[in-house]
């Protein structure tokens, strides 16, 4: 079901997205070579819990698989999504990290991801970085009430290709407010016209996953990989729909 949010409800979604921008921003001053995966997910926990907000991913359920153990996603390299926290995986200089944060609050959730560079990074690390991040700010661009699902799908796809990388199959973005997951699902690739039309007041969270080489996935448990080991970036913000631009909550 498909749900348009009162001013109340988004007021709601608003905290909870305000909380998810304060953890991404903080990790841009915390990430460097040599810290542990589990290290981030600690200093994740930290600011939500400050909030007195919860995690919206540990303990989420789908079928076949055991409920998710980690508080945020962290993603390295050529994993591109649902990384576990880990004390064993160590950040080395070069490497790219991606943290996707989810967090609930009141009955309301926020989501968003970022990748960051771990120390200096290749210049191939940092085009990829640059095109996911703008295919991001593309689809955002085309949430407007009375366009289509497709719409967004389009501008993030079109764009991603035309520079030469690949968007990750299976993968999608999702409505989210009072739910984690709520329709419509949101491709990172499609038409425009196609699927459900958009209304003021739907929150969605829009999320490009782009590999390098690949846009075949590897699935392993929670996380899914690129699946020929290349670097992979994720960027990810929760909007709301209005009667004029789109509003982006977790900015």
């Amino acid at each position: 079901m498909v749900l348009i949010k009162t001013k109340q409800e988004q007021k709601g979604i608003m905290e909870c997205c305000k909380i998810v921008a304060e953890v991404l921003n903080s990790l841009d001053y915390f990430i460097k070579p040599g810290l542990s995966t589990k290290d981030l997910e600690n200093e994740a926990k930290k600011i939500i819990s400050k909030h007195q907000a919860k995690s919206a991913f540990k303990g989420y359920s789908v079928p076949g698989l055991p409920p998710f153990p980690g508080y945020v996603c962290t993603s390295p390299n050529s994993c591109i999504v649902h990384g576990i926290p880990s004390k064993n995986i160590i950040l080395e200089e070069g490497d790219l990290i991606s943290v996707d944060v989810g967090v609930t609050k009141n009955g309301y959730f926020g989501d968003a991801a970022k990748t960051y560079a771990v120390g200096s990074v290749s210049e191939q690390a940092k085009c990829l970085m640059k095109v996911t991040a703008d295919a991001l700010l593309k689809g955002i661009s085309q949430a407007k009430a009375g366009l289509n699902v497709g719409h967004i799908s389009y501008s993030i796809g079109s764009f991603v290709s035309n520079n030469g990388y690949f968007i990750a199959d299976q993968l999608t973005g999702h409505g989210v407010g009072k739910s984690l997951h709520e329709e419509p699902m949101i491709p990172n690739i499609g038409f425009k016209g196609a699927g459900m039309k958009l209304s003021t007041g739907m929150t969605l969270a829009i999320e490009p996953m782009v590999n390098i080489g690949t846009s075949k996935v590897l699935e392993k448990g929670w996380e899914f990989f690129a699946a020929d080991n290349s670097l992979s970036a994720h960027f990810e913000h929760t909007i709301l729909i209005t009667e004029d631009e789109p509003i982006i909550l977790t900015k």
